[in-house]
């Protein structure tokens, strides 16, 4: 999905086989309970709704309404019992003190230059929120830590660090900085600014802001950026957000006082992405429509007073994202009748009539650089050239390009992974990259813009023995054909005799490209003997466009086919076996492993879906839901219904089937995918498991509190939770309990 709802999603169920041997391997009982599970009784209620004519029960209901005494009483109970059966594994603290050992390592953020200034995250290791520091730009990497000046610290803004930094924003002449603040994982944003001398807070605070940056106004003194209306009472973490209105705030005012510069209430699921021109010439407002990568973009002439603002791109046929502009001539990174993209420029002519302007003609846009038979994924205009990150296999590589669209050539990478950066102002002389995979944590390398030549910046030093492991690309062959990369990555001496705990992840939706990037978890993981191997299904963006599509509505099921054939080549090749295969997956993953695991009780020893959407019918009236439509369909659809009702996770669980041994995970917090998918489901879940004969496959959830989709969850609980999931994948992989050495 789109950078502003970065959100979740992936179900589905059609087929349930079992086969008696298999079944009585992955229905073994753990030793952590030496009795059946003896679950909390869940009340039903009798609600049933009619969705084009299909009748379908709905017990559970009663959950949705995570502000409830119920509820509450629920999910203490759920996390007793859960806590109760995770105290018991013996690698649960051990597996804590691994991760806590690996993720102490220093970690900096990639620069950004303004005035004469650097500003950069840094995280000394175990600091629940990285702090935003500042350095004059005469400061060497060497000097880094003896001159750098803290400016943002959220982790003194709460005790428990569940306040946490959003984004933040310089501006032009660093001076100042704007930044947003997060309260206990929630997607609502608080935006304030800081005068960078002093360090301390100006009086401008901006609230009920939500899937938006800012943008400096060329004068420095205000921004512009986008929020909803305030929600009634109760209602903030469930109420629908529609109506997004663009606003402009005045340093040194109240809120109260804003300008709206732009809204359509006459598109409620229109939203507004601002940007200024480096030249302060124009605003140009990106305009996305739920969470299809299809946008269009309007303009702005801020040198005529009271300019108006008109349609620079219209009609919502592609992707739109502008990259800079010289002159009057602005480029966009797009994939108009090309899938895995090119940058094109479009001429505005401004001192046109704007008296019922049209769109700039397409006749006239001029191609600079190209489609290619590789993904085309991000785009810089940096001093006389811009520089194309391109993915090749879910792989990284960079090439350099003229102003005229001529190749000047590859900038040279340490080796094969995921590049991330290379951004700047267009006048910058350097820029600088971050490159990591699986087993390399992430360098920053600094670019002279003009010769493309590059140097390693800063390497972090971390307790993993990198060279101890691999990473491999292999292929599968999914059910109509279509080839599915998965990347592998495993101690150097493992052997494909089918003995391997395995854990295999995807996401599959929302144009996401998954790439590889290196994870304190996942060291922990592979170091307690584990292979992590990572699909690349449809639904994401790894191939453009049309590989996306392929996973889409009515298309969904592809990206659940893909998942299973990746699963089955592991088996079929002695990666692993079904007695020591676990999946994972979180949000639109969630919803993956929630669908491929009704789908397939017999492939899977153990499911981990994390904040997930599991009811596939009422996704869409809660918070921002509504926008996945374009990616799922919705049940108000009569051509949806069928589709929707073959995967939905929720509506797909068969009483008496004997399901994988299953740790769900969600946030009390969690405003983008609500909590209530996951409490439904797993009730639903324990339900069916109880009913089946002889299976003690434990079926738990875990809810964290003052928590939410993710972003921003501080570094002590993500230990935490990471601690409980890989102790719960050991004592459900197998019999022979691998710890983690210290």
């Amino acid at each position: 999905m789109s950078q502003h709802m970065t959100c979740l999603t992936g179900p589905i169920s059609r087929q349930l086989r079992m086969i008696p041997l298999l079944f009585f391997v992955s229905c073994q009982a753990s030793t952590a309970f030496s009795q059946p599970m003896t679950y909390p009784q869940t009340a039903r209620q009798e609600v049933t709704d009619d969705y084009h004519g299909r009748k379908v029960d709905d017990p559970y209901r009663w959950l949705e309404d995570v502000e409830s005494d119920e509820t509450a009483a629920w999910v203490k109970s759920q996390n007793e019992l859960t806590q109760s059966y995770l105290a018991n594994l013996p690698s649960r603290e051990p597996m804590r003190k691994k991760l806590e050992e690996l993720w102490d390592y220093e970690r900096t953020g990639l620069p950004v230059h303004r005035g004469e200034r650097y500003f950069f995250t840094h995280n000394d290791g175990l600091q629940n929120q990285s702090v935003v520091y500042t350095v004059p730009d005469s400061t060497s990497a060497d000097n880094l830590a003896a001159e750098r000046k803290v400016l943002i610290d959220p982790n003194t803004l709460s005790e428990d660090g569940t306040m946490s930094l959003g984004s933040w924003h310089p501006s032009e002449d660093g001076s100042l900085i704007a930044y947003s603040i997060a309260d206990g994982g929630s997607d609502w944003r608080t935006w304030r600014v800081r005068d960078v001398e002093s360090g301390k807070d100006t009086v401008d605070q901006v609230e009920w802001s939500k899937f938006s940056g800012i943008a400096w106004t060329p004068d420095g003194k205000g921004f512009y950026y986008a929020r909803y209306a305030e929600p009634q009472a109760g209602a903030e973490l469930t109420g629908t957000n529609e109506n997004q209105m663009l606003y402009l705030h005045r340093l040194g005012t109240p809120q109260s006082e804003d300008q709206l510069v732009f809204e359509r209430p006459d598109e409620p699921q229109w939203g507004f992405s601002p940007t200024v021109t480096e030249d302060g010439r124009y605003l140009v407002i990106e305009v996305w429509k739920g969470t299809q990568p299809k946008k269009q973009v309007f303009i702005q002439d801020l040198t005529v007073p009271s300019g108006a603002i008109t349609p620079l791109i219209a009609g919502f046929d592609a992707d739109y994202h502008l990259i800079g502009s010289i002159e009057s001539t602005l480029y966009f990174l797009t994939d108009h009748e090309a899938p895995k993209r090119k940058l094109i420029a479009v001429t505005y002519d401004s001192q046109a009539d704007q008296t019922d302007a049209a769109p700039v003609d397409r006749s006239t846009w001029k191609t600079i650089v190209p489609e290619s038979e590789d993904l085309l994924e991000d785009i810089s205009l940096l001093g006389q050239s811009f520089y194309a990150s391109y993915l090749s296999d879910a792989l990284s590589k960079v090439q350099r390009w003229s102003l005229s669209g001529d190749l000047l050539g590859d900038l040279e990478l340490p080796g094969k992974g995921s590049v991330g950066g290379l951004g700047g102002r267009q006048d910058a002389t350097e820029t600088f990259f971050t490159f990591s995979n699986y087993v390399t944590p992430p360098s920053l390398h600094r670019v002279d813009v003009a010769s493309g030549k590059s140097q390693l910046w800063l390497r972090p030093e971390v307790p993993f023995d990198v060279d101890a492991y691999r990473t491999e690309q292999i292929f599968c062959v999914s059910k109509d054909g279509t080839r599915i990369p998965v990347l592998v990555t495993r101690h150097r001496d493992s052997q494909n005799d089918g003995s391997n705990r395995t854990l295999l992840y995807a996401y599959g939706g929302f144009n996401i490209s998954l790439t590889p990037a290196y994870s304190p978890a996942v060291a922990a993981w592979l170091d307690a003997g584990g292979v992590y191997a990572v699909a690349n299904l449809r639904g994401g963006g790894e191939y453009g466009s049309e590989w996306h599509e392929a996973g889409t509505r009515l298309q969904k099921q592809n990206v659940f086919d893909d998942f299973i054939a990746a699963a089955e080549h592991l088996i079929d090749t002695g990666v692993t076996s079904k007695a020591r295969l676990a999946i994972r997956g979180g949000s639109n993953g969630g919803l993956l492993v929630g669908a491929v695991m009704t789908q397939r009780p017999d492939l899977f020893a153990a499911c981990l879906p994390a904040v997930g959407v599991m009811d596939m019918l009422r996704y869409h009236k809660f918070t921002i839901g509504w926008a996945w439509a374009n990616e799922f369909g919705s049940s108000d659809e009569e051509d949806q219904i069928d589709n929707l009702l073959s995967y939905s996770p929720l509506h797909n669980l068969k009483p008496g089937t004997c399901y994988p041994a299953t740790l769900i995970t969600t946030a009390d917090r969690d405003d983008r995918v609500v909590p209530g998918h996951s409490f439904k489901f797993a009730a639903a879940l324990q339900d069916a498991q109880s009913q089946a004969t002889g299976c003690e496959n434990p079926t738990l959830i875990r809810i964290e509190t003052r928590a939410g989709h993710g972003a921003g969850t501080p570094t002590s609980k993500k230990i935490d939770e990471y601690a409980d999931l890989w102790a719960f994948l050991i004592e459900n992989l197998g019999s022979d309990s691998t710890v983690p050495s210290h």
